[in-house]
């Protein structure tokens, strides 16, 4: 239903900004703005070279036969005229005289001009018309038009519309979480005032987002010890029926919508690829939007409703830093932070696919709380401070790290009891140690070869050097406190360490606002496997300050 709404409003808003049909501009006929009987400024009751107007007809005062210009009687040019040798054109009647605009004097009495507005088309329709066309819409649609303009959020906010819209949602039911019915005073004057305005907005939207919530906030309960993130998380999205959708605009302002073509889900994160669809040219993308989508499952399929759609991010490209991540013989892969990666044909600049890697951390709600245009932001939950502790804030870190791809996990630690070293403080970083290269029982193994597979609706490759980091770090409390999931590739590093292992050396390093992670790698040619020899992890100290309120 709500698919047929939105091409009425479409339709409607087209016939409104279709033009008339404009008069013919031809040379011959007897009302046309040509040449012929009736033009304004050469025909013969016109006021221009016609026979009796005042410029270049026979009579006039311009260039006619009796006129003081070209004509026969004028004194400045011979009767021998180019105009002579035309033939008289007869008198046109009263009806097919035209006026200055082309058009003859019946059309402008019966249908005067009116010159083009520079206001909206849309605003120039009275208020009662407006409020009927967005009563066909639904809540999605309306909360998004009410952002075009001040009379549309005027408009869009009307009451009774929405009580409508409340009533055929949930019928006489007046459900209302607990917590904010004891939020406010029972006769509190400003709550009682606000009932008058945009009562039934609000009560939509707390009882949508209440009665959901309380759907997946039980199965979220049980966090995993390791993780610090909620179990049942890859089940929530799957039975709430939430999918992810790709917005790519160009840089003429076009939009294409992508559905994910696939998703692979691990621990603590999920790879969502788009591969299906026609992509504009990689140089002509504007800027790339993730939504979070939930479709209902409705027992009737001729019954169409649209899904709800929550902003996860939008991603500028023109003012991004792009990186290399690696090539094969097909495609190569560009990283856009903070987690995207595009695959763009070798020898060519479409794009082949377009992948995004998302943490669990916080995933559900904000795939299913945030709005169309803006997403949901975590409140803050800044934990007691404890005077009594003079390294408060400091110590009791855990930290579950993985490198994966589309398919395997390369490797997977969970480390404890970690302490940041504040007599070490670099470019306003702490850090933290967690594997050294010096303590040999620390070193890890990483299982096959690191690469990063692809695939397409057609061709499928991998791309040597290059995989995915998730990182979770958990605080003294064992609270998720710095969450990555991003692209990461090897480079080889420069000067090779002193280290207990003859082989080539390489560098992993991941860096953003919050923190930095640099790992150590050597590459043993006889166990044909890698070696992870050093892994540091560098948190701001500002994002440690404003966590725990404390001055380094």
């Amino acid at each position: 239903m709500a698919a047929g709404r939105g091409e009425f409003f479409r339709s409607l808003l087209e016939g409104l900004e279709r033009k008339p049909a404009q008069p013919n501009h031809g040379r011959g006929t007897a009302a046309g703005p040509g040449r012929g009987q009736s033009i304004p400024g050469r025909g013969q009751s016109g006021p221009g070279r016609g026979q009796s107007g005042p410029g270049r007809g026979q009579s006039g005062p311009g260039r006619g036969q009796s006129g003081p210009g070209r004509g026969q009687s004028g004194p400045g040019k011979r009767q021998t005229g180019r105009r002579q040798n035309k033939k008289k054109q007869p008198k046109a009647s009263l009806s097919s005289v035209s006026g200055k605009d082309g058009r003859t004097q019946r059309e402008e009495e019966d249908f005067p001009q009116t010159f083009p507005s520079k206001e909206n088309i849309m605003e120039r329709l009275p208020c009662e018309i407006l409020t009927k066309i967005l009563s066909y819409l639904d809540a999605s649609s309306l909360l998004c038009i009410s952002h075009v303009s001040r009379l549309f959020h005027s408009l869009a906010n009307d009451d009774i519309m929405w009580q409508k819209i409340y009533m055929s949602e949930f019928g006489t039911r007046t459900w209302r979480p607990k917590s904010v019915d004891n939020a406010a005073p029972k006769d509190d004057p400003v709550e009682v005032e606000d009932r008058s305005a945009g009562n039934w907005k609000k009560l939509y939207f707390r009882t949508t987002a209440g009665h959901e919530m309380t759907k997946w906030r039980r199965e979220l309960r049980e966090y995993s010890p390791y993780t610090g993130l909620p179990r049942q998380t890859e089940w929530v999205l799957r039975n709430m029926n939430v999918s992810w959708e790709l917005t790519v605009t160009d840089c003429l302002g076009r939009e294409i919508t992508l559905e994910q073509s696939r998703a692979y889900f691990f621990e603590s994160s999920v790879i969502i690829c788009w591969s299906e669809g026609s992509f504009p040219r990689y140089y002509h993308i504007h800027n790339i939007q993730l939504h979070g989508v939930r479709k209902e499952r409705l027992k009737s399929p001729e019954v169409r409703k649209s899904a709800w759609r929550s902003l996860i991010s939008k991603l500028e490209v023109k003012s991004q830093c792009v990186r290399l991540l690696g090539k094969d013989k097909l495609v190569r892969l560009l990283h856009l932070a903070p987690g995207f990666i595009i695959g763009i044909w070798r020898g060519q600049q479409s794009v082949a696919f377009i992948m995004a890697s998302l943490h669990f951390h916080k995933l559900v709600e904000k795939s299913l709380l945030g709005s169309p245009a803006c997403p949901y932001y975590e409140p803050e939950d800044l934990p007691p401070a404890d005077n009594s502790d003079p390294e408060f804030g400091l110590h009791g870190y855990s930290l579950h790290f993985v490198l994966h791809n589309t398919g395997t996990e390369i490797m997977l630690g969970h480390f404890r009891q970690l302490s940041f070293c504040t007599d070490q403080i670099s470019r306003g970083l702490l850090e933290l140690r967690v594997i050294n290269k010096n303590n040999l029982s620390q070193h890890r193994s990483l299982s096959g070869n690191i690469k990063l597979p692809w695939k397409t609706e057609f061709l499928e490759g991998s791309v040597e050097n290059c995989c995915i980091i998730t990182l979770t770090l958990l605080d003294e409390f064992q609270k998720p406190f710095w969450c990555v999931s991003s692209p990461i590739y090897i480079t080889m590093a420069k000067n090779s360490p002193s280290s207990n292992y003859s082989g080539e050396h390489f560098v992993m390093e991941y860096q953003n606002a919050e923190g930095k992670v640099k790992m150590k790698l050597v590459w043993l040619k006889e166990q044909k496997q890698f070696f992870l020899i050093s892994l540091t992890v560098y948190v701001s100290v500002f994002k440690v300050n404003k966590r725990f309120s404390r001055q380094y």
